[in-house]
Formats: structure tokens, sequence, C-alpha cells
């Protein structure tokens, strides 16, 4: 369990929920992140709730705490008046640590019923996949990660260092307010441009969320290579005329695991349009302040959502490539079938006459031509080798027996 006060540019970090629920603990100007494990929220989901109801002033129902605890949903998006709850699939992590994520030493072992690891190659036992949660109120932000929380972690890392960037000055904002009472956070206008504001503190928990599922996209946009590469390795050895290809289950499993992953791209891209449909139905704030950290929390969203589409896209076309090569590989060995079959039935022709020949002269009649001349059996033999040398000229002239180019 990792628990964030978030005011303006700092960052303060609590190990337990009991500092905040004391009354004023978390003030106006503040949010908080509680980021926990299924096991975690399970077993402190009673504290959680009293949490969310001093802080926002309601709780989570009891369909979405079913949601956040279920490990096998799908991405997808819901709502209420007061929060919206987003689930995002995202990539397993190999050997309980993905990359990029700090490792803790109270890092809970995988439990008994995580899914067994995937075979095949290595890119391919990547493509296992688990749900986060996120629960997003006005000043809350409720994640629920898998087991290992490697996302959490990762990103945790990441807001540690943008708040100390911010403290010490690195970003040019700071956490204390104008004239007018505005914190820090809107001293400087902030471009509408994400990815200019990428070091920056969140602003609120839908920004901190929409960073941590940016977070995630980029683990499905680092995989895009590993495929590729892995696929383009196949391809090669699928077209090379002479290599024996060996890897068919392992190939037919990629189009498996290529297939599923679009499907989960489609899912994602669903929950995330969504999001920014129902954010397109809300009113305009009343300040420029307010509506300008709007106008980035949907750039931000609209940035996710391309990313995304960017992963399914190249995902159909890897499927499509796989398919490909593997129908290139069906019609490369029926062409060699081809070949063979063509030089055997020419072979064939060729020594069809012979064995006419020999045949006649192995009849049982007394009275055969050249059967009682000394010199007989060598005219039957040059008869029979120019016929055959005749038929491979001409059998060579119309390519029968030629070689196919590769």
């Amino acid at each position: 369990m990792r628990i964030f006060k978030i005011t303006g540019s700092r960052v303060e970090e609590h190990d337990t929920l009991t500092p905040l629920a004391a009354p004023g603990a978390c003030d106006d100007d503040s949010y908080l992140w509680l980021s926990l494990t299924r096991d975690e929220f399970r077993a402190a989901l009673v504290a959680v709730q009293g949490i969310l109801q001093r802080v926002c002033g309601t709780q989570l129902v009891d369909l979405h705490v079913a949601d956040l605890l279920n490990d096998q949903l799908p991405s997808h998006y819901d709502y209420t008046s007061l929060y919206d709850v987003l689930v995002f699939r995202r990539l397993a992590a190999r050997d309980g640590v993905m990359p990029g994520a700090s490792t803790r030493a109270n890092a809970e072992p995988p439990p008994a019923s995580s899914p067994a690891t995937r075979g095949g190659p290595p890119v391919l036992r990547r493509i296992d996949t688990r749900p986060v949660g996120f629960a997003v109120f006005d000043r809350v932000l409720l994640s629920v990660h898998p087991f290992d929380a490697a996302v959490r972690d990762a990103y945790a890392a990441k807001l540690m260092a943008a708040a100390s960037d911010g403290a010490n000055g690195g970003n040019g904002t700071s956490g204390g307010s104008d004239g007018n009472g505005l914190t820090g956070k809107h001293n400087a206008a902030p471009a509408l441009d994400a990815r200019a504001v990428s070091t920056r503190v969140p602003a609120s928990p839908a920004d901190l969320m929409l960073r941590i599922v940016n977070h995630i996209i980029d683990g499905y946009l680092d995989l895009r290579r590993d495929l590729t590469a892995q696929l383009d390795h196949w391809q090669a050895e699928l077209i090379e005329p002479k290599s024996r290809f060996t890897n068919k289950g392992a190939l037919m499993e990629a189009r498996q695991s290529l297939r599923q992953l679009g499907d989960i791209g489609e899912d994602q891209r669903a929950a995330v349009q969504d999001w920014i449909d129902s954010q397109e139905t809300l009113p305009e704030p009343g300040t420029k302040p307010a509506q300008r950290e709007r106008e980035l929390l949907m750039v931000r969203s609209r940035d996710a959502l391309e990313h995304i589409e960017r992963v399914v896209h190249h995902v159909r076309r890897l499927e499509q490539n796989a398919e490909t090569a593997v129908q290139m590989h069906f019609s490369i060995q029926s062409h060699r079938t081809n070949d063979i079959m063509r030089v055997l039935t020419a072979l064939t022709a060729v020594f069809l006459p012979l064995n006419l020949i020999a045949g006649i002269f192995g009849m049982n009649f007394e009275f055969i031509p050249l059967v009682h001349k000394a010199d007989g059996f060598w005219i039957a033999m040059a008869s029979m080798a120019s016929i055959a040398i005749i038929l491979v000229m001409v059998f060579w002239r119309k390519r029968y027996l030629a070689r196919t180019a590769n």
C-alpha cells in the first residue's frame, strides 16, 4: 500500500491511512492517491471507504468494488454522478518486475491463482495482461493493482522525481499562492501540449490517472518492436527455400497472441473513448485556469487514445503479416512439390518408350527382328539411347527439366 498526498508541486507519501483520517488532514487544495494491490484493497476496504466518505462525501458502490477486485475483467469505463471507474489492462510483469519498475523490499509474492506463464518465445510470454482499476473522484484517485504493483512503483518514482524538480524550481512552478489565492500550479500558463508538461506534478486525480494509463500504453508501444523483430525473423525463415521451418507451433501461438493483443487494444480504445465522451459532456469551467486544466486533460486523453490506436493498427498489421508469411510458406511448399512432380513426370516420359522397346524384345515370339543378329543388342541399345537423348533435349527445351529460379 502506498498513499500520496499531492498539494500543488509537493508530494508527501504516507505508509498508512490513519494520518489521513484525522480532520483537516486533506486540505481543499490537495488530493490523495490511494494505491493498493487487490489483496490490500480487499483487506482495507472498510478504511478506504471511510476515507472516501470523509474526503469526497461518497463511497464506492458494491458493483464497482467487485470490478476493482476482479482479476479477469477486460478494459472498460463506467461512471456515477460523483466518480468515474476505469479498468485498464497492463502487460504482465516478467519475473515479477516490469521494465522501469523499482523493486521494493515488501513486494508480495505472486498468488497461487495467478495465470500460468505463456510458453513459446520470450516475446510471447509478455503478452499476458492483468487489469489495473482506477476510481477517479474530485479529490481522490484510488488505483487497484495486481500483486506486483509494478506500474504503481514505476510511476511513483517519476512522481517523486517531478515533485523534487518542482521543489528545486525545475519546472517553473511553485506550491505557493498568488494574490488571488490561487495555488502555484496556476501561476504559469501551461502549454496545451501534454508532452510539454509531462514532468509536471499532476494537477488533479484525473490527470494522474491518465499519466499512469500513458505509462501502461508505453509498455505496449515497446512490445511492438520485439514482436516485429520476432515475426520478421520467422518470415525470413519461412520464405528461405532451403530452410526447414520447425516452429509452426510457435507461429500459430504468435498469431493467437496477436489476435488477443488486438482485442485487448480494442477494449482499451473503447474505454478511453468512453472516458473522453463523458468528459466532453461536463459543463464548461467558470474560470480560465480551470478551463486550461481541462483542456490539458482532454489533450492528454486524446494523446492516450492516439497511442492505443497506433498499437492496435500495428498489431493488426503484424497479424496480417504473420498470416501472409504462413500463406507464402504453404505456397512455396506447393511450388516445390510442383517442381518435383514436373521433373519426375518428365523422367517417366523419357523412360516410357525405353520400357516399350524392352517389352517388345522381351516377347516370347520365335521370329523377332534383330533377335538372331550378332549386333542386334547394340542396335537396340543405340536406338534406346537416341530416343532418350532426343526426349531429354525436347523436355529441356520446353523447360520441363529446368530448375526454377529462387
